[in-house]
């Protein structure tokens, strides 16, 4: 957890301060081309992280889970330190966004094979009935990066003023996020891999069928993308709150940057609380609804904060989607790894490249244009509240698609309806009945 949510403040700390970092790198006139410039850079970042979920998995497939995670922090504090100590525009010139690119790209590959290993890992250790709360603290600690990442911009604003913040304490979060990656790799390198759970091993000589050859795997892994891609455009409307708050809202930055304080909490606790209902009443229940619940509040949420201006309105809808969109998008987690098949592991493909591969090239598609197209829809439509039907959209696919998997017991055992829980039928390298 320590380690992953490193990680993620380290990625998501250009998200924050993306209002600052296009000031320093892309200087216009107008300054909602600035911020499109830079929430587009922020973007890039995403387009490396398929391919680091195929390298640094199949690494953690082939080396353990322990290999990938370590490899993945690492090479995310290389791209934190080059952020750091980039000088802007006015120095290098249009070298200086392109180095800055090169840096995004690098943070890309890093986070992107980092979900696998971590989540794969966490699977194993959980045994029978406790892999919802286990995974949940992925989500737990993805919340706690996002409050970090708040908690400072708040402490360097107090302390340096708004002026110096924009100027260059914005640099000092990525410093701070590269100077205790060493830390995070000592914690790492500690772990020690649990047993994993028995795969079906095929029999000496057989053929090894492909994963994406089997008919129930492809509607796990579209019914995963589909949950995964919905989940991301949500966290990262929250992620782009506090540049929201600025330019759209134009609230106070203490106020804007007090956003994502808020947004970790209720993200880390609602996280948390995700995990344990999935073990208790089930991951396809809290997987729909708090989607549902998201759809019917973003609008009406967001008309009401622009039309009041009220910084304490627009915290409190932050808060009640964080909290939605953290226990919804652990449950989808859970959800979607309790279909993977043991079996998996007999292939060349393994959970960790797989899942891996699913969650990246989700966010890569959805996460990363997912700020461009709300700066994007707003200069369109001349809307603040543009973003809210974008989030209405995903939030009703979400569901949809968790709607469209069977519920999972405790064990990784498909639960079939039409016996009401009373017969439980393995999940093996077998499909379960479509119709179940």
């Amino acid at each position: 957890m320590l380690g992953n949510t490193l990680e993620v403040f380290d990625f998501i700390a250009y998200g924050t301060f993306a209002v600052m970092i296009g000031r320093a790198f892309f200087p216009a006139h107008d300054p909602e081309l600035s911020l499109l410039l830079s929430v587009s850079t922020f973007g890039v970042g995403f387009v490396t992280r398929p391919l680091g979920a195929l390298l640094i998995g199949a690494l953690a497939d082939g080396r353990g889970n322990r290999a990938g995670m370590l490899a993945s922090l690492a090479l995310m504090g290389v791209g934190s330190l080059i952020i750091g100590l980039l000088p802007g525009f006015a120095t290098l010139g249009t070298a200086a966004p392109l180095l800055l690119v090169l840096a995004r790209l690098i943070q890309g590959l890093a986070w992107g094979g980092e979900a696998g290993p971590a989540t794969i890992f966490l699977l194993d250790a959980a045994g029978s009935g406790r892999q919802g709360r286990l995974i949940a603290w992925q989500g737990v600690s993805q919340a706690c990066a996002v409050l970090l990442c708040g908690l400072v911009g708040v402490l360097l604003d107090v302390l340096l003023g708004p002026a110096a913040l924009s100027r260059w304490g914005w640099r000092v979060p990525f410093l701070l996020g590269t100077a205790v990656v060493p830390v995070g790799l000592w914690l790492r390198s500690g772990l020690h891999e649990p047993r994993r759970g028995n795969p079906v091993a095929p029999r000496r000589g057989a053929p090894v069928a492909e994963p994406a050859a089997h008919p129930s795997l492809r509607r796990v892994l579209a019914c995963g993308f589909l949950m995964m891609a919905g989940g991301t455009v949500t966290q990262y409307f929250l992620n782009f709150s506090t540049s929201y708050a600025l330019t759209a809202l134009h609230l106070p930055i203490r106020n804007a940057l007090l956003v994502a304080v808020v947004i970790g909490v209720c993200g880390a606790g609602a996280a948390w609380g995700g995990g344990v209902l999935s073990d208790r009443v089930g991951s396809r229940r809290v997987a729909i609804w708090p989607r549902l619940l998201l759809a019917l509040l973003v609008l009406p949420g967001l008309w009401l904060a622009s039309r009041s201006g009220s910084a304490a309105l627009f915290i409190g809808l932050c808060a009640a989607i964080a909290m939605l969109q953290a226990s919804g998008f652990v449950a989808s987690v859970v959800l979607m790894v309790q279909h993977l098949p043991q079996a998996l592991r007999a292939t060349r493909f393994g959970m960790a490249t797989l899942f891996g591969m699913v969650y990246a090239v989700a966010i890569a598609a959805f996460g990363g244009t997912a700020q461009v197209a709300f700066v994007w829809l707003i200069r369109q439509t001349g809307s603040v509240i543009a973003p809210g039907w974008y989030l209405l959209l995903v939030n009703l696919v979400c569901a949809g698609a968790a709607l469209a998997l069977p519920e999972v017991g405790s064990s990784n055992r498909v639960l079939k309806k039409q016996d009401q829980g009373a017969a439980l039928v393995p999940l093996g390298p077998k499909a379960p009945d479509p119709d179940s």
